[in-house]
């Protein structure tokens, strides 16, 4: 039977074992997951049916949870992005502030240990519907203050990284 777990990802009971195959496979993926098993094996060395094979294992240990299209908040007409964290009354996860997932600008939700209870990422057309979407919020029991950090520049955003880094330089960076 499979537990309800009301959208929120839980945690694998346990790791998956990837070797260098699956490392390079995944990263082919995440590059772009609308690549041909084929487009993906001439990369990692491998034949298309040896890449669905690997895909099917890993989609089914959870390693790989959907294969998803990401998209320009710019282009869709939602270029702000902010950072909001929600001081709460209580720990952990309720049916009252998991309300806060109903909001499509909300496109992720942690809780968090720190001096706040919960971390969204938000993206919105601007500043008036980033003002509506706070007030929005409030009106959620259990929310009782909120700090928001918007975005000037961005610098890096990517998915999760199969990749390990193994050898850490001592200084990774040039000291100067």
């Amino acid at each position: 039977m499979k537990k309800e777990t009301n959208g929120v990802r839980g945690k694998r009971t346990a790791h998956a074992s990837l070797d260098d195959f699956d490392r390079r496979i995944l990263g082919a993926l995440v590059e772009d997951a609308g690549s041909s098993y084929a487009r993906i094996g001439e990369k990692v060395g491998l034949s298309a049916p040896a890449v669905f094979e690997r895909v099917k294992r890993l989609r089914h240990a959870g390693v790989i949870g959907s294969i998803i299209a990401r998209l320009d908040g710019e282009a869709t007409g939602k270029p702000l992005l902010a950072f909001v964290h929600v001081d709460t009354t209580g720990w952990g996860k309720s049916e009252r502030l998991m309300r806060m997932r109903e909001f499509p600008e909300v496109e992720e939700m942690h809780s968090v240990a720190g001096d706040t209870g919960m971390i969204l990422k938000v993206r919105t057309q601007g500043p008036q519907a980033l003002e509506h979407l706070l007030s929005q919020l409030y009106v959620i029991p259990g929310v009782t203050a909120s700090r928001s950090y918007v975005v000037l520049s961005t610098y890096l955003d990517r998915p999760v990284q199969a990749d390990v880094t193994l050898d850490w330089p001592e200084h990774p960076l040039p000291v100067e």
